[in-house]
Formats: C-alpha cells, structure tokens, sequence
C-alpha cells in the first residue's frame, strides 16, 4: 500500500514538472501572434555580435557577451503602441537580460530609446532583479528563480505598463507627463517601437521560447 501511495506521488511530481517545461499553446489565446517561428531568427536582427544569438531546441538563446535582438519581422509592421507581449524565459544562476519595448536598433551599444523589463538572477551583481521596470521602478528580489521556465506579460495600455512575471503583478507604473529620467536614460518614455531581446555578459545565458503578441487599440 506504502508503495503505491509512493509511486502516485512520485508519478504526480513528474507530471508537474513535465508540465511546466512544456511551451503553452499560442493557438489557446485569442489575438495572439507569434514573433518566433521557433526554428530559425527569421524576423529579428541583432545590433552587434550576431555570434551572441542562436536557436536552440524551440528557443532563442542569448549568450556570449552584450548584444541586443531586435524584432524586424511582419507583425505590425514590427511597430507597436498599446499592446500585450508574452514570453516565456529561462536563465542560468548569476545570469542577467531583459525585454525592451517601444525601441529601434540604433546600431552598436547602450539601447537609449524604449523601457527594459529585467530580467536578473539572485546571483547577479546588478540589484535590479526579474520583474523590475529598470531603473523606473526596480523589485529587489527576482520573481523567477534559476534553472526554472517562468512566463513574461508586459502590458501598455497609453501612459500604463503593467508587468507579470508568472502571473503575479511586479510592476504597475502609470508614466507622469514630463517624466525625470537619469542621464542617458531621457528616451525610456511611452511612444512606439518594436521588441528587443538583450545579451548581457559571457557569463550569463538566458532561452526565450513562445514569444507573442496581441495589438490593442490606440
């Protein structure tokens, strides 16, 4: 009997598991466009060191030193206002990333225009973790955990962004008019842009897999 009850468990922990390593199915979410095929970079160009982006198993991976993906492809002709953007994301420990929104490749370097949402791992040097709006409102500890899929919602509706990272709200920032920014930082404001994915150092390595999104009224 102690054996079968053993089992059950043991069975019910490895479904769960399977489960959450498991993409969710866009075809489920009504509006919702993917922005990756999946299989191939088709639709995103990288900045600088192209080297720093690949796919792998159904993902793009960042990796191997400071570079941005930027989306170029069909979707609304890659410039989005209001919107819903979902993601599903990976990283190892110390490793560090983000998704930028309301950006455009302006060649090698810092991205100026457009807001990041961290990601961090606990590991990292940076302070600001996983679910900060960074250096706008920045969480302390980071909402996902290493080694771990977790999801990404990053929402705009006019001068409101909201962030989730697995369903649990991180951020609610409605954008004052006339916004301070710190120097370098005076372009992080609400206007129009496409997605960017961000390479951060040789040491860290992040998967994005799934990534959509759904265009909502101006």
């Amino acid at each position: 009997m102690r054996k079968s009850i053993l089992f059950v468990v043991l069975f019910s922990l490895l479904a769960l598991t399977l489960a959450a390593d498991k993409p969710a199915d866009p075809k489920s979410e009504e509006g919702f466009v993917p922005l990756f095929d999946g299989k191939t970079l088709d639709g995103w160009v990288a900045n600088e060191k192209p080297e720093a982006f690949a796919v792998e198993d159904g993902c793009i991976v960042c990796k191997n030193g400071f570079a941005h993906l930027f989306y170029t492809g069909d979707v609304n002709k890659h410039d989005f206002k209001n919107f819903e953007l979902r993601a599903e994301f990976k990283f190892i420990p110390g490793s560090n990333s983000g998704i930028f929104f309301h950006t455009a490749n302006e060649g090698k370097g810092l991205v100026k225009k457009g807001y990041e949402c961290q990601i961090c791992s606990e590991g990292h040097k940076d302070p600001r973790k996983t679910g900060s709006l960074y250096a706008i409102e920045d969480v302390k500890e980071s909402a996902a955990k290493d080694n771990e899929w977790s999801t990404y919602t990053i929402r705009v509706e006019g001068k409101h962004i909201t962030l989730k990272v697995n369903d649990k709200v991180t951020v609610d920032y409605i954008e004052p008019e006339n916004p301070k920014r710190e120097k370098g930082r005076e372009r992080r404001v609400v206007s129009s842009g496409t997605f960017a994915l961000q390479g951060h150092d040789a040491q860290s390595k992040t998967w994005f897999r799934n990534i959509r999104v759904k265009v909502l009224p101006d």
